[in-house]
């Protein structure tokens, strides 16, 4: 599929539209939905090493665990737990921000490694503004156009420490396979300010992250139909009851469920990694 397509028939259910050309902006990526089957769609969201800003402009919901429910536009954390993805008519533009542009776009007040928040809450009037120019965009190119404008122009005054990014980047590049005592050492921080800073700007701690990043390789590995011994043992898991605990640590599902989900059916359309490159959450 080449960007500025629209490929149909994802699964049996979804229309994807991609841009035609790359932002400016390292780590994000964007994505248009639109559900084609006339049936009631519930799905889990599987955690993913990026935020997910989405804006729906059909009838779809994001619900959490507890009932809460958010409608037409907000952000899911790093690790959103029982969050799930409903609706018929859903017609949905998803970016996902790796968690150095998110501190950036979104500000230090966002927990982001939390479920859900509201664009309201996150940007004031600016929210129901973008809401609405995203609205009365002509086109899925025009809607991306106006996501990019809008990210670009909050992520320019703040950013992570370099540190911070620097430690996020190995982490991705490496698939998590990494020491965090070592990327301290190469940061030139101590441990202890490592940990703090990385929690407080990327809102996991460095180990939780790492944990994070292996475990979006292992889960897609498990999708793609390879074996769960494999997996474990390519992926620097200690065994298969490793890659057990922590599929179900992060997912809350078995890895057979995890690789069946339907989440991840139009993940290497949308967010091809031949596009992207390995870590294209960095």
């Amino acid at each position: 599929m080449r960007p500025g397509e629209t490929v149909r028939d994802v699964a049996g259910l979804w229309d994807v539209a991609l841009p035609a050309r790359a932002g400016r902006m390292a780590g994000v990526s964007m994505a248009g939905f639109r559900s084609r089957a006339d049936r009631f769609v519930d799905m889990q969201v599987v955690p993913y090493p990026a935020l997910t800003l989405f804006i729906d402009f059909g009838d779809g919901r994001l619900v959490d665990d507890a009932g809460s429910q958010w409608a037409n536009g907000g952000v899911v954390g790093l690790v959103p737990g029982g969050v799930r993805g409903r609706g018929r008519s859903i017609d949905c533009l998803q970016v996902r921000l790796s968690p150095v542009v998110a501190y950036a776009a979104f500000g230090a007040g966002l927990d982001l490694s939390g479920a859900m928040v509201s664009l309201d809450a996150l940007w004031g009037r600016e929210a129901g503004r973008t809401q609405e120019r995203l609205r009365e965009a002509g086109s899925w190119e025009d809607r991306f156009a106006v996501a990019r404008e809008v990210l670009e122009r909050r992520s320019a005054c703040r950013a992570v420490d370099p540190e911070v990014a620097f430690v996020w980047g190995q982490m991705v590049r490496c698939r998590g396979r990494v020491r965090v005592e070592r990327l301290a050492d190469e940061a030139g921080w101590s441990r202890k300010r490592l940990w703090s800073r990385f929690r407080d700007q990327v809102g996991l701690t460095p180990k939780r992250a790492a944990q994070l990043v292996r475990f979006d390789h292992a889960v897609h590995r498990l999708a793609e139909g390879q074996a769960s011994a494999l997996v474990a043992a390519e992926g620097g898991y200690a065994d298969q009851s490793h890659l057990h605990r922590e599929v179900r640590s992060f997912a809350g599902l078995t890895p057979t469920a995890a690789a069946a989900a339907q989440w991840l059916d139009v993940d290497d359309v949308a967010w091809a990694r031949s596009r992207a490159g390995r870590g294209r959450a960095g």
